[in-house]
């Protein structure tokens, strides 16, 4: 079983390294309009809001926004108001029983699922500060390969993506991807889109309308509307494949 909360505190500590080194104006190109202030802030609220989760057994949808973060209102946090709220998100994740039954706004209601959101939460955003700084991120094989599924697991339960992919009016389309890392079949997904823009997913190897080909890191950012690298390559139909991807992304 995947130590999340190690990866939480991992993917904490590299973030607030970066962070704390950099002039919070900062732009962030993949968060299009963010800078590194709005970053912190929006990865601290977050944290805050699944603390508040967890320590209260949350049964019924509560929005981040609702939950307070400890600033005035208006408020950017900095890096030592993120570092606090990522200690308390890590003591709360250890502390807790993953079978807890919670909240969440994914297919599995337990204290499991935000400890692995939280890892990819904060793994693409401190992808985004690298990206920022002009430095090439690492991700493990099998972090990133976990990392496609969990997004490919939440997609079917994010309903305002639902609505955007609805709008490409392809019911039927399929798109495979095929991770070039690890062997065999290991790393291969085919994403179908069902009725009302929900998509289901299978693993193994399939013919598809669009496929991509490349490492597993950089399929995850690419389904992450992150970057589109060099590495992959594409089978198929790309502006089928280029429209999903801009529908998909988080």
């Amino acid at each position: 079983m995947t130590d999340y909360p190690t990866l939480v505190e991992r993917e904490a500590d590299r973030l607030i390294e970066l962070v704390a080194a950099a002039d919070p104006g900062t732009p962030v190109p993949t968060c299009p309009g963010w800078t590194f202030a709005d970053l912190i802030t929006h990865v601290g609220t977050t944290h805050r809001w699944v603390i508040h989760i967890l320590r209260d057994r949350v049964q019924e949808r509560i929005w981040s926004r609702q939950v307070p973060n400890g600033l005035p209102e208006g408020a950017s946090g900095d890096p030592a108001w993120l570092a606090r709220g990522a200690a308390q998100l890590l003591e709360t994740l250890r502390g807790t029983d993953p079978a807890t039954r919670v909240w969440s706004w994914g297919g599995e209601q337990s204290a499991a699922y935000w400890a692995r959101r939280m890892t990819f939460e904060l793994l693409i955003h401190r992808i985004d500060a690298q990206l920022a700084l002009g430095a090439e991120p690492s991700v493990p094989v099998a972090t990133a390969l976990d990392g496609v599924e969990e997004f490919l697991g939440n997609l079917p339960h994010a309903v305002w993506i639902a609505r955007r992919l609805a709008e490409l009016d392809a019911e039927g389309a399929t798109i495979h991807l095929h991770a070039t890392d690890p062997p065999e079949s290991t790393g291969e997904w085919t994403v179908t889109q069902g009725p009302e823009g929900v998509i289901t997913w299978t693993r193994g190897h399939a013919k598809a309308d669009a496929a991509v080909r490349g490492p597993a890191r950089d399929l995850l950012l690419m389904l992450y509307g992150r970057r589109f690298a060099p590495a992959l390559t594409v089978f198929g139909d790309r502006p089928f494949l280029d429209r999903w991807l801009a529908a998909a992304a988080f």
